[in-house]
This record gives C-alpha cells, structure tokens and sequence, in this order.
C-alpha cells in the first residue's frame, strides 16, 4: 500500500480465513493478526465495518485513524463507479 504521492508505503499481505459473499471477509495478516469485515444491507445503502487486533508499535488511534482513512477512500471510490 502506497500513499498517492509516493511519501508512504508498505507491503500488505495476509491469507483469508473466511468469505461469505456479501456479508463477511475475514483474513489474518502476514503478522498472524486478525481482521474481519462485515458488510449489512440496508435499502440501497451498505454499511462496513472493519474489527483489526492492533500492533503494538503505533498508537490504537493511530492504527484507527489510518484503517478509517482506507475505508473512506474506498467509499470514495465505490461511490463514484
């Protein structure tokens, strides 16, 4: 994963554990955390959300804040295609 203007990036890789077509993607990083996401219908609407087991070498806000930054931009994105 890399910022758009190249100042930050990182290798991001895991194995998913489980995928329930439009309800669940749950997968283990490359470090041996968990991450689930789950995703609830509502009308025309989608609601997601994202549990993580946090590192221990930045802060909980931090780590919060940067997962809340992808999904934004990953509304972002759905929302304009």
């Amino acid at each position: 994963m890399e910022a758009k203007d190249g100042s930050m990036g990182f290798d991001f890789t895991g194995i998913y554990d489980k995928i329930v077509d439009k309800e669940l993607i749950s997968y283990r990083m490359s470090d041996g955390r968990k991450v689930d996401i789950e995703f609830s219908q509502s009308g025309d609407e989608v609601s997601v959300s994202e549990t993580f087991e946090a590192e221990g070498t930045n802060s909980d806000e931090q780590q919060r804040a940067g997962w809340q930054a992808i999904l934004g931009n990953f509304k972002k994105y759905t929302e304009s295609n």
